[in-house]
């Protein structure tokens, strides 16, 4: 019996995960550009980094982008749409694996996701470690 394959569309493929992953990095970096050209975020690398809101803004912003990617990667693929979504996701969390690595114990203008970093909170002693010491 001889069973027929359908053709590979790897070109397509392809194509339909870098689209998705196009418009999430553009939606992203753009709505940046515009919360910082409106005043909301702090232009890059000034000090004092923005707040906890801020932060949850735009992580909010970026999930909702990371969707409207996966969408256009399913919508995109020639076949197996979850296959591919779940492929640009993989990618996705690679790259923000990379940028946390790269930028451990540093303080980059710049943080993985490309929003000002923040400085890291010092270690609070126990209560009472300063004052046993008299």
């Amino acid at each position: 019996m001889s069973e027929t394959h359908p053709p590979r569309r790897t070109g397509q493929s392809i194509g339909a995960v870098l689209a998705g992953i196009a418009a999430g990095v553009v939606l992203s970096l753009g709505t940046d550009s515009v919360l910082r050209a409106a005043g909301i975020f702090a232009p890059l690398g000034q000090q004092p980094p923005m707040s906890d809101q801020l932060f949850l803004l735009a992580t909010a912003y970026r999930i909702v982008y990371g969707i409207v990617g996966s969408y256009i990667i399913a919508r995109l693929a020639p076949d197996r749409p979850m296959l591919h979504a779940l492929v640009g996701g993989g990618i996705g969390f690679a790259v923000s694996i990379v940028g946390a690595v790269a930028t451990w114990n540093h303080e980059p203008p710049l943080g993985p996701t490309g929003i000002p970093s923040r400085s890291p909170s010092p270690p609070c002693p126990a209560p009472g470690w300063a004052a046993s010491s008299a």
